[in-house]
């Protein structure tokens, strides 16, 4: 569609050639998206340490510069357009708005063609989300106000225990209580029991709720599902090898009074390690279950000694 017309002499290919060239710079700009970034500054997604997370990480940083690019073609022709044409420079305002069906085809296609390009790799990222074929550890996850109850399955079987905020922090969030927060390690993102996981293990979560609707979050592993009363829900994650550690988040549903104080703390130990913390926690069920010793019978009292007549 003409727009404006003026005075100079330039030729009409030119337009036609930048605009070529934008939309290859805005393919290189899409094709090009690093493969990690430091996101230690707080102001990007983390990277994270499974893989469902980076395939996030990588998906949201080529949809970030395809929308750079656009940006950059978008605004660098309103500011050419803007600096060339003006009026100063002797342009004058086309009255006569010219219809073209060839500029409507070429606006409307290459719009679908960015969208079909960013669906494709994001339809096979929410697949891949919903896979949780071949999972070698189910740990069963219920919501409560407010805390969060664990109970494995498959080899850990019989392991169950409630998760809550950690007493420290508890104390200090109280009004009152003289307590500064920045004194208490990890403020409300500590617990009394974390969830404990093997490393390079696909572990399947099976997340429902008992009162309201919860959210389980751990930004690291790319997780975050929400657990309804009466439905049960699946994520899966795996963690890398060699990525062991403590990870946290939080409940990421509103979920009432006092949703803030609702932490998740997983701790990533090795195969070898989690073995034996399973082994150690089974053992504790075992001895929790033994019937009480009964009590040592109270020794006889001494006869009491008979008075002698007089």
């Amino acid at each position: 569609m003409r727009v404006i017309r003026g005075s100079f002499d330039h030729s009409s290919s030119r337009p036609r050639k930048q605009l070529f060239a934008g939309w290859l710079c805005l393919a290189a700009l899409g094709l090009a998206a690093p493969a990690g970034a430091n996101t230690s500054n707080g102001y990007n997604l983390p990277e994270g340490v499974t893989d469902l997370a980076r395939d996030m990480f990588h998906l949201h940083m080529v949809v970030f510069w395809i929308c750079v690019g656009i940006a950059v073609v978008v605004f660098g022709a309103m500011i050419y357009t803007l600096v060339r044409f003006r009026h100063s420079q002797g342009a004058v305002a086309d009255t006569n708005m010219l219809h073209s069906t060839k500029v409507e085809i070429i606006w409307t296609i290459i719009p679908v063609v960015i969208l079909v390009f960013m669906a494709v790799p994001a339809a096979e990222l929410i697949l891949k989300q919903e896979d949780t074929r071949n999972s070698q550890l189910s740990i069963r996850v219920t919501g409560y106000q407010w805390k969060w109850e664990y109970s494995y399955m498959d080899a850990a079987q019989g392991v169950d225990f409630f998760s809550t905020l950690a007493r420290d922090s508890n104390f200090a969030r109280q009004v009152g209580s003289g307590i500064d927060p920045k004194s208490v390690p990890n403020y409300l993102l500590e617990v009394d029991k974390p969830l404990v996981i093997p490393s390079g293990t696909k572990v399947r979560l099976l997340l429902t709720s008992q009162d309201v609707i919860h959210a389980w979050w751990v930004p690291d592993f790319g997780a975050k599902r929400a657990a309804i009363p009466g439905f049960v829900n699946e994520l899966w994650f795996k963690v890398d090898p060699g990525k062991e550690g403590i990870y946290r988040g939080q409940c990421a549903a509103l979920c009432g009074r006092d949703h803030g104080f609702m932490p998740i703390v997983v701790d990533v130990r090795t195969p070898e390690e989690f073995k034996k913390w399973v082994d150690e926690q089974k053992a504790a069920v075992k001895q929790a279950a033994l019937p009480a010793a009964p009590a040592p019978a109270a020794a006889a009292a001494p006869p009491t000694a008979q008075a002698l007549p007089n």
